[in-house]
């Protein structure tokens, strides 16, 4: 059985969330991320991709392929 190669990526703050609305401070939390500079890695999916696309201003996103 092939196994399936599903695509990574990993989403960094890199702008602060002091100051920002609630609702973006709600989904850096909601993608794991805690701190400033703090690095996490997800499944591409679209509702990661949502989640991204509403605080694109917040963070850098590099994309990866897994190959287990």
């Amino acid at each position: 059985m092939a196994k399936k190669k599903t695509k990574l990526i990993k989403i960094t703050q890199v702008r602060s969330g002091i100051g920002r609305k609630e609702t973006h401070k709600r989904t850096l939390r909601a993608l794991g991320i805690k701190r400033h500079q703090q690095s996490v890695i997800h499944e591409d999916t679209p509702a990661i991709q949502g989640m991204i696309n509403k605080i694109s201003h917040m963070v850098d996103v590099q994309e990866f392929e897994n190959n287990n």
